[in-house]
């Protein structure tokens, strides 16, 4: 699975949309669904946001740590 990919499901595990992480990352719906599909490459100065709006380690959207926990619910600490 591709980061884009893991990315992806893991939102979908926690129910959040594509709009609130675009407004989280200060772009547009549309920017993050490109990154999402693999049309565009996303900035990796990203990263460390998605990851700590996703709750999750760079090391496993990477694809570096095969199994991380994940919370099936929105992360409140945004």
């Amino acid at each position: 699975m591709y980061f884009n990919e893991k990315i992806q499901w893991i939102r979908d595990c926690k129910n959040i949309t594509q709009k609130e992480i675009a407004d989280y990352l200060g772009i547009k719906q549309q920017q993050y669904a490109r990154y999402e599909k693999g049309v565009n490459v996303m900035p990796v100065t990203y990263l460390p946001k998605i990851c700590k709006y996703l709750g999750v380690s760079a090391d496993f959207i990477l694809g570096l740590k095969e199994t991380e926990e994940i919370e099936k619910e929105k992360v409140s600490n945004k």
